[in-house]
């Protein structure tokens, strides 16, 4: 066999599943039911038309080249969070890099009180759609009133001929403390396990992957003690070390965004996917290139200032291998 035919033939076989926090996608027009105030051309933040398709125009070059390197295709699946509505993501798919991709939107409105809310952008022609449900995280705040945050988003479809479980999620943030709103996270992760055991109550063996921004690293107590028991692998806990992870925030890195899968995803089976690598997807187009921050990630604003970058997170993936 030719080394040629090889490598076209390994590429055809891996996949990419990834997730992206894509920092304040919000489009340009005032929705009375969410706090977009500052999202408005008329804002300090002078977020006009321009910036926004700035800014889309950078997250489908990003979307289109996760996982590139390796599998020579755009990832089949990618998890997102922090968008506004259906319509930004239907505008970013429309962008150069994606529009020939034949991605389609599963979206859902939250409750959040910022107005922001997860997604999910799959290839239809490798991923079909069979079910989505927004599922609420139902947490108090200190004052024992419902803190609304973003609802799970829970797809089920099948990939390449095989069902697979989608759980995209984006934690509670840390910003009044990272101590005392751990226990919000604890409840996100404790709601996803009520979802793994609904599925799995059904189908013991069903193939089921949690992805999302989850506001805590890998070993933080909410996804090493809550979320991922003996049943699921957190391939992240490897790459998250000083020098590297999703974000940083005042010069440590942390890794909040994550890929986690059930641990069938390490058999071989024919017909099936398992698991191959991961990776943070940090090229250096995503990167400040010189000064202070060099290094960190490229984002579109830096306080209330405009930058011009793409997000103030880097995407995470894996590869998964079709037997």
């Amino acid at each position: 066999m030719s080394s040629k035919f090889y490598f076209k033939k390994k590429h055809r076989n891996l996949h990419t599943i990834g997730f992206y926090n894509l920092e304040n996608l919000f489009d340009t027009k005032d929705d009375p039911n969410t706090l977009d105030d500052d999202f408005l051309p008329d804002s300090e933040k002078r977020w006009n038309r321009k910036r926004y398709e700035k800014k889309i125009f950078k997250l489908g070059t990003t979307i289109s080249n996760i996982g590139f390197a390796k599998t020579g295709k755009s990832p089949v699946l990618i998890g997102v969070a922090e968008v506004e509505n259906k319509a930004v993501l239907e505008d970013l798919i429309q962008t150069k890099h994606l529009i020939h991709k034949n991605y389609g939107v599963v979206h859902h409105e939250s409750p959040d009180e910022r107005g922001i809310d997860v997604g999910l952008l799959y290839q239809k022609d490798h991923f079909v759609v069979t079910n989505s449900e927004s599922v609420p995280l139902l947490v108090d705040n200190e004052f024992g009133e419902r803190d609304f945050t973003r609802d799970i988003l829970w797809v089920t479809g099948i990939l390449n001929n095989e069902e697979i479980h989608i759980l995209v999620n984006h934690w509670p943030s840390r910003r009044d403390g990272a101590e005392l709103t751990s226990y919000k996270r604890i409840a996100a992760a404790n709601r996803n396990r009520e979802i793994i055991a609904q599925i799995t109550n059904k189908e013991p063996e069903a193939k089921i992957i949690i992805m999302g921004d989850f506001n805590d690293d890998p070993k933080s107590e909410s996804v090493k003690k809550h979320l991922v028991l003996q049943d699921f692998y957190n391939p992240m806990e490897k790459l998250h070390t000083r020098y590297r992870g999703s974000l940083n925030y005042k010069s440590q890195w942390n890794l909040f965004d994550q890929v986690i899968f059930s641990n069938n995803f390490h058999k071989y089976e024919e017909g099936t996917h398992s698991f191959s690598e991961a990776n943070i997807f940090d090229d250096s187009f995503l990167k400040i290139y010189k000064g202070r921050y060099k290094g960190n990630p490229f984002r579109t604003y830096s306080g209330g200032k405009y930058k011009g970058g793409y997000s103030d997170h880097f995407p995470v993936y894996v590869h998964l291998k079709h037997n």
